[in-house]
């Protein structure tokens, strides 16, 4: 007699997917404590973590520059990349190979089609000096790294919930310089810090228009100059909170004090005249009482005390005699 075998059972944790019952819902903005939990969950170090987002948008950066792609794909690129990597951990993937991901998936929302070849055969000619070295996207070196790319896009546009929302704050930057009449070179400071914010977590948490006056205000802030005007002007049909520009305005100063180098600002000027607005700025949010993050939003708790030790319920015994 052959008895039946029962069928094996795979512990849920092995199998593949989300559970069937799970929906994600795609969120154009993360909160600060999100950003800094994802982080955690990931085990990423916080050194490396720093290191290896500003060497992403970097090559994303250079890559569209040499392919000549609008700001509008750098921004939906790297809006990408930063919700890609809060999701999958640092050992799933190679740093550029997502930044090519990224990319890849931004110029087929923005419609700058690129095939995935071009993008890496443009960043592969951008690190040889001599142009007998370069390559044709065609060539056979490309077709292992073309087939991870296009593998990473799916995971791409999973971490960002397949949300195809972009925004393009330039275009607000520009034209609140002109509403507030503020001179040229302020404008096209802040033009560069634009894309300096981007290489922080900034335009996950604020709107559109808390990054153009937070870029705005601070170039006036280094140049010295129309502080006054923009001051006046009446931000209440902006609806932009004066703590969301704040938080902008401080990311970009860490960004410019720790990692100077590692921006197109940074190095136009000393770290000390950087630390000297970020006193002002934390001696201005300490009088108003305004809090580091905009919006920060605990975790919600039952009561329950974390770390209590219940008391253990001895078992009782099956029969009196025992």
């Amino acid at each position: 007699m052959i008895s039946a075998m029962a069928p094996v059972e795979v512990a849920y944790s092995q199998k593949l997917g989300p559970h069937p019952s799970y929906i994600q819902v795609a969120k154009p903005f993360v909160f600060e404590q999100k950003i800094q939990g994802q982080i955690i969950a990931t085990g990423a170090n916080p050194q490396r973590e720093d290191t290896f987002r500003l060497q992403g948008v970097q090559w994303i950066d250079d890559t569209r520059r040499a392919l000549q792609l609008p700001v509008r794909t750098f921004d939906t690129a790297v809006i990408y990349y930063h919700k890609f990597r809060l999701v999958h951990r640092e050992t799933e993937y190679a740093s550029t190979d997502a930044a090519a991901a990224a990319l890849f998936a931004a110029c087929k929302i923005e419609d700058t089609l690129k095939k995935s070849r071009e993008i890496l055969c443009a960043a592969h000619n951008l690190k040889t000096s001599s142009p007998s070295e370069h390559l044709a996207p065609d060539d056979s070196v490309f077709d292992g790294p073309s087939k991870t790319i296009i593998g990473l896009e799916r995971l791409m546009l999973e971490a960002s919930g397949f949300d195809y929302r972009n925004r393009y704050p330039q275009k607000y930057l520009i034209k609140l310089g002109r509403r507030c009449q503020l001179d040229k070179d302020v404008v096209k400071l802040a033009y560069k810090m634009m894309l300096d914010l981007y290489r922080t977590f900034a335009p996950l948490k604020v709107t559109s228009s808390a990054m153009s006056f937070a870029c705005l205000e601070l170039s006036c802030r280094l140049l010295s100059k129309q502080e006054s005007l923009l001051a006046a002007f009446d931000k209440t049909k902006w609806r932009v909170p004066r703590a969301h520009v704040m938080e902008g305005m401080l990311d970009l100063l860490e960004l410019y004090t720790h990692f100077q180098k590692a921006t197109k600002l940074g190095s136009q000027y000393t770290i000390e005249r950087f630390i000297s607005i970020r006193i002002a700025l934390n001696q201005e949010a300490e009088e108003l009482r305004l809090p580091r993050f905009g919006e920060w939003r605990d975790a919600k708790s039952n009561g329950a005390l974390k770390g209590l030790k219940t008391p253990v319920t001895p078992i009782t015994p099956a029969s009196p005699s025992e």
